[in-house]
């Protein structure tokens, strides 16, 4: 199967999309972010430390339910020249799974640099802390603040405004 450069969403996320939540997965912990009901906002949502598959699915089951979640959108991992990355089919099989224990549409996202970008978001957001000097404030920082949420928020935001482009063309 051929990996898309930006994974399309689908016809259906024209106009009333209803909520989407973006899920950042990784092996310890799941970021995740919400839209608005009009598909126009991004914000972070919760990080959630990952427990096992089954609690897993059972924490996004609520979440769908309690947030009226009509799509799910995954970062998928690749490299930054497009090729898979070794968490690539992990990211694919957790999609599979997702869309078969909660019955809505599921689509994956590529997510070359959202991490980094939420690093940079993070780093121009946050106080300096003044007991530390230079670098080692910087790591510190970053070793505190989970940056999964955000990353979420980014995978979405660039699959949201990949929507409104491809619903500008079709009008």
């Amino acid at each position: 199967m051929e990996i898309p450069h930006r994974a399309a969403p689908s016809p259906a996320t024209s106009h009333a999309m209803g909520v989407i939540l973006a899920i950042d997965y990784g092996k310890k912990r799941l970021g995740l972010a919400l839209s608005d009901e009009s598909g126009v906002t991004s914000r972070p949502f919760a990080t959630w430390e990952r427990t096992n598959r089954r609690r897993d699915l059972g924490r996004l089951r609520d979440l769908v339910r309690d947030e009226r979640v009509r799509r799910i959108v995954v970062g998928l991992p690749l490299h930054l020249d497009g090729s898979p990355s070794e968490m690539s089919e992990e990211v694919k099989g957790f999609s599979e799974r997702v869309r078969k224990a909660l019955g809505i549409p599921v689509d994956l996202m590529d997510e070359r640099l959202s991490s980094w970008e939420a690093r940079q978001t993070i780093s121009a957001a946050e106080p300096r802390r003044q007991t530390l000097r230079g670098s080692q404030a910087r790591i510190e920082n970053r070793k505190k603040t989970p940056l999964d949420d955000v990353a979420a928020a980014i995978i979405l935001r660039d699959y949201l405004q990949r929507a409104r482009r491809q619903d500008g063309a079709r009008d």
